[in-house]
């Protein structure tokens, strides 16, 4: 080899740039066998673990069971790690009774034990990947060591474990995050610690409240979200006290939990929220009541149908459609506010959802004809002409043409007569024609036609 790079060097300047194609060659040789090596052992040890893998489903009973005694797996790596992912993965989407096999397994086996210590002494990304293994276990001894890791000097080890407690579904793997938020001593971002209170909170919401009442003002608003999204029938008269908080977030997220939980004085709460100065909780409340659908909820939806906001005249339009029953009622209510943007919100509300289009349907029902057209003739004078004037001209059951002719000739509009003469040559048929022209008419005599007149039937 001496002897070769001798005889490169008497080359001079070019021997030096052969060397180093040399050199590079050699280099890409041997990392060009490293990658085919590697390659292969870890091909090798990936065709080993599908084996092991296939073996273990094949006796995966015996193993929940204890029938295969957990000596026979526990100290063999890839059986360990195998058999432990199958039990957090399975651990995580079974209901409890399904859970209880599993998790006895896993403590049985001294894998759980395992997790608690290396929860408790590792460090870095090992530590993160315990915490998480252990909330997935959903399992109440967990609580402890998680706790420990939300006291960490490690941001992202302090993440993990407010994740890993949200994991475990439990009321009471809150508790020491919300010790630890109140007394202002858990840094990590909102979002995940809000997500990890969701999950943890859900079946007791009323954890929450005795945090939330002494939680200094940067913290209430987010523990009061958390309140509003999963309240539920349990917390009754307790929210009232959210309801006058000096804070509008909380406020605000009073009026949806009191949408949700749906106590027995959520109605005078909210009618309080509905007036409320700042538009956002207002608008929280006319979602409330919309969600109560209660129709003594009517009066205060119509009044803030008239509120100065658009986004709360929106809502209160699609709270107030939500009462089909008492449409006709609505309706002259709103006209008598005077309110042109109120009454122009309910209306369009109405063609959007499709309840003027029920109304218009059931005009032929014997059993509610009366009040069809006692709502309709209501909503004609809001200003919904175009729809009965389409349904006039196009609706495919010629009884409800006839019972909108009948209705708009009743209306006493003159100003209609010209646009329904525009319409005539959209007519299927010259029965419709005439039926049309007789509304014409009768809306030009200036009175409504006799009770005895009628057009004639038109037939589909």
């Amino acid at each position: 080899m001496r002897f070769a790079f001798d005889r490169i060097r008497e080359f001079g300047p070019a021997g030096i740039v052969l060397e180093a194609i040399l050199a590079s060659m050699v280099g890409i040789t041997l990392l060009v066998a490293f990658i085919l090596l590697r390659r292969a052992w870890r091909r090798r040890q990936f065709r080993r673990r599908e084996e092991r893998a296939l073996a273990i489903r094949g006796k995966w009973e015996g193993i929940v069971s204890g029938r295969i005694p957990a000596a026979n797996w526990r100290f063999h790596p890839i059986d360990r790690e195998i058999i432990q992912s199958i039990l957090l993965d399975a651990l995580e989407v079974s209901p409890p009774e399904q859970a209880a096999p599993l998790l006895r397994c896993l403590r049985n086996s001294g894998l759980f034990d395992t997790l608690v210590h290396e929860a408790r002494t590792l460090h870095g990304w090992r530590r993160n990947r315990a915490l998480l293994a252990l909330g997935r276990t959903r399992a109440p001894e967990a609580i402890a060591a998680l706790g420990e890791g939300l006291d960490s000097r490690d941001a992202h080890t302090r993440l993990d474990a407010v994740r890993a407690m949200g994991r475990t579904g439990l009321p009471e793997a809150a508790i020491p995050i919300l010790e630890r938020l109140v007394g202002g001593e858990l840094g990590v971002p909102v979002s995940p610690l809000q997500n990890a209170l969701l999950n943890a909170c859900r079946p007791r919401p009323a954890v929450l409240l005795p945090f939330l009442r002494r939680a200094p003002d940067e913290v209430r608003p987010l523990l009061a979200r958390v309140l509003g999204e999963i309240a539920n029938e349990e917390l009754g008269d307790e929210l009232l006290v959210l309801v006058h908080d000096k804070l509008a977030e909380v406020r605000a997220a009073a009026a949806r939990a009191l949408g949700r939980a749906k106590p027995r004085v959520a109605l005078s709460a909210l009618a309080t929220l509905g007036s409320d100065k700042e538009w956002f909780v207002r608008l929280r409340a006319v979602v409330a009541l919309g969600e109560l659908r209660d129709p003594l909820a009517i009066p205060m939806l119509i009044a803030t149908l008239c509120d100065s906001n658009r986004l709360v005249r929106l809502r209160s339009a699609a709270a107030l459609a939500q009462h089909e029953e008492h449409l006709a009622e609505i309706l002259e209510l709103v006209q008598r506010t005077g309110d042109r943007y109120a009454l122009h919100a309910l209306v369009s509300e109405l063609e959007r959802s499709g309840g003027l289009m029920k109304l218009i349907q059931s005009l032929i029902d014997p059993e509610r004809m009366e009040y069809s057209r006692a709502a309709l003739t209501s909503a004609l004078r809001a200003g919904t002409e175009r729809l009965l004037l389409d349904a006039l001209a196009h609706h495919a059951h010629w009884r409800v043409r006839l019972s909108v002719a009948r209705l708009l000739a009743n209306s006493g509009k003159s100003e209609l007569a010209s646009q329904i003469e525009s319409m005539l040559d959209e007519a299927g048929s010259s029965r419709q024609q005439r039926v049309m022209r007789w509304v014409v008419n009768q809306l030009r005599s200036g009175g409504p036609p006799e009770k005895d007149e009628a057009p004639e039937p038109v037939s589909a």
